[in-house]
């Protein structure tokens, strides 16, 4: 991995750094919660003064108009931190598929990239049938420079005749100021008996 050279420029702000676009949603986001607890507040002082059974009802409907601001909140600060660690001019993502039963059961996954291992990912039984079931893992997400790269996958687990099987697949891509996603796929192959191992750029 490239370092970027030093230069004498001076420390950029905050603001500069995350946007204003992103400080501008993180006030509103703020300002939509404050708002939801004022409104909250309100009801439950309503609710100790006396007031009837119908205001209940009000309250805790505010209740869960409350507890869903509050998840929409968390959903939106999580996505604005991956835009934050992760931006699209270094971001690199790469997702996992499998379509097999017979000849290949996954235990394990190393991803390297670039003679570096990126992650190691140990199954369990649960996530190997969510996987077959159609699911999608998102393996890995990370930064790297634009430019040339290589990307190897190891897969360790169980292969014909129940041995242990350890295969690879190498891919070589150009990573550019676009988001970069690449697919692993593992597939039964019924000419050959044997699984396949692929590497995509999508």
């Amino acid at each position: 991995m490239f370092q970027k050279a030093k230069t004498k420029s001076s420390k950029p702000s905050f603001l500069t750094r995350i946007g204003a676009g992103h400080c501008a949603m993180i006030v509103a986001l703020v300002i939509a919660i404050f708002l939801n607890v004022a409104s909250f507040a309100a009801k439950a002082q309503s609710h100790e003064a006396g007031d009837t059974s119908s205001e209940n009802t009000s309250l805790n409907a505010q209740i869960e108009d409350l507890k869903k601001a509050l998840i929409n909140l968390n959903r939106d600060l999580f996505i604005l931190e991956e835009d934050l660690l992760f931006p699209s001019s270094t971001q690199v993502a790469v997702y996992l598929s499998l379509d097999v039963g017979v000849y290949f059961q996954l235990d394990a996954v190393e991803l390297v990239i670039d003679d570096e291992t990126a992650t190691y990912y140990l199954y369990t039984e649960r996530q190997v049938n969510a996987l077959k079931r159609g699911g999608v893992q998102r393996l890995y997400m990370g930064n790297i420079n634009q430019g040339a790269h290589e990307l190897t996958a190891f897969f360790i687990g169980i292969g014909p005749e129940k041995r242990p099987y350890k295969r690879a697949v190498t891919l070589t891509f150009d990573k550019d100021e676009d988001a970069q996603a690449v697919e692993l796929r593992i597939t039964d192959s019924t000419a050959k008996h044997q699984p396949e191992f692929t590497a995509t750029v999508i």
